[in-house]
């Protein structure tokens, strides 16, 4: 069976399906740091659409609203026991660059759905309820209770994640496990390696945010001082970025190089195989393979914000620069803060926290682990299933307050260039792949056990 005729064998009518996700990706439900920014109404319409579209979810499931738009579901079980919680996020980053088709047209052109939020997150929103509502007409009943959490402002690190949490901690909910968006079907995921590789997030980067600043005189700039505000910051930049954290190889990257062994190349096939026992062979590999790899070593500092005076012929009375720090699995925002004071070594050198996050435990490959990935395996035979540490930060990560096992996967073929376009210009979604990934969710929700 192909996975097109798998998916069309498992949704009905699949332009039925497609239809219900160029709806949503129609709405554009833009999320913004500044709430006098966000279009409300969008937000609105989108919840009335999500109801038209899948009505039996609306009637059969119980539904609370999370401030302000987001939607925490209950659909009961035969037990209580072990809860499992589907999320997704149904804001979406604003458009950049030159589109091939309208970013909020939903457009199906060769074989793909077009538009913002295809791929993240509104595909898996569509793809959930999609599933849930095909199961809900066959009168299924799940074996545990199914939460779904769809947020509405994980675009810009928002509280509705939070909140949710909350609401699920003040009924005593503890999940079995949490699945999130994160991982995917990724093709071209390592060089020289042909086979896909459905990756799970087991855990993720944490996400700090400084920011450096530097107070001086000011004046007019013919009559310029030595090392004021802007040369200061421009000198710890350089210092930061000089001086980066010592790399590792944390245990999820090598089980996920262990298991991509047998596609690699033969040069490759020994060290990934034996990546355990060769971990400071493999970490220098990585870093020297380019900053993405290096990225799966070691915490990374980008600066990403800079400013200073407001005029040319102006020296600045103060300047500042933004840094946005990945944090790896073992180190510490107390650590990275340390790291940073030391490189930078000047006391005025002003050094603010604007936001602070550990990075997310590492979730245990056990039982829940093993139903996602067999899951896998079934719907995606030609696909690795294996761990790995997500680099972007998502909503899920507030969920290991109340749960143990936490997972991050989309279940949608990606090529490379699919996965460029998040966030970036001509995100879309095949429509087999969408439709796989119905199919997914619901054969996953099928063998939830007892």
């Amino acid at each position: 069976m192909t996975p097109g005729e798998g998916a069309r064998e498992g949704t009905r009518d699949h332009s039925r399906a497609v239809g219900k996700l160029q709806a949503l990706v129609r709405i554009p439900t833009v999320s913004h740091r500044d709430w006098s920014l966000v279009d409300t109404d969008a937000f609105d319409r989108l919840l009335v659409e999500l109801e038209r579209q899948f009505p039996l979810l609306h009637e059969r499931l119980e539904l609370t609203r999370i401030p302000t738009h987001a939607l925490l579901l209950r659909w009961p079980g035969r037990s209580s026991e072990r809860p499992v919680v589907l999320m997704a996020h149904l804001d979406v980053v604003p458009v950049e660059g030159t589109w091939q088709h309208p970013p909020f047209s939903g457009d199906v052109v060769d074989g793909s759905i077009w538009g913002r939020g295809t791929l993240d997150d509104k595909g898996c929103v569509a793809a959930i309820c999609e599933a849930v509502e095909t199961l809900l007409e066959d009168g299924f009943v799940p074996a545990q209770d199914v939460w779904l959490s769809f947020g509405c402002n994980e675009e810009v690190s928002g509280e509705a994640a939070t909140l949710a949490v909350e609401e699920l901690a003040r009924r005593d909910v503890r999940p079995w496990f949490v699945l999130d968006e994160g991982g995917a079907v990724a093709s071209e995921a390592f060089p020289g390696v042909a086979a896909p590789v459905g990756v799970v997030g087991v855990t993720e980067k944490g996400v700090t945010s400084l920011e450096l600043r530097v107070e001086g005189r000011g004046g007019h700039a013919s009559t310029p001082a030595r090392m004021g505000p802007t040369a200061r910051i421009a000198r710890a930049i350089t210092r930061i970025d000089r001086s980066p954290m010592p790399a590792s190889t944390p245990e999820p990257t090598i089980e996920l190089f262990r298991r991509m062994a047998p596609h690699a190349p033969l040069p490759l096939r020994a060290l990934m195989a034996n990546a355990g026992r060769l971990g400071p062979v493999l970490t220098r590999a990585l870093v020297a393979a380019g900053p993405e790899p290096a990225a799966m070593t070691r915490t990374t500092f980008a600066v990403t914000t800079l400013s200073g005076s407001p005029a040319l012929n102006v020296v600045a009375a103060t300047a500042k620069a933004g840094v946005n720090i990945r944090i790896m699995v073992g180190d510490t925002v107390a650590g990275v803060l340390e790291h940073v004071r030391k490189v930078v070594a000047d006391d005025q050198v002003h050094i603010d926290v604007v936001e602070q996050n550990e990075p997310s435990p590492v979730s245990p490959r056990d039982e829940a682990f093993g139903l996602v990935e067999t899951t896998i395996a079934e719907l995606f035979p030609d696909a690795v299933p294996a761990p790995y540490v997500m680099m972007a930060a998502t909503d899920s990560r507030f969920f290991t307050r109340i749960c143990d096992r936490v997972y991050r996967f989309a279940p949608f073929r990606m090529t490379k260039a699919q996965r460029e376009s998040i966030h970036s210009y001509d995100e879309h979604l095949g429509v087999d792949a969408f439709l796989d990934g119905v199919r997914w969710y619901r054969r996953l929700i099928e063998r939830l056990p007892a």
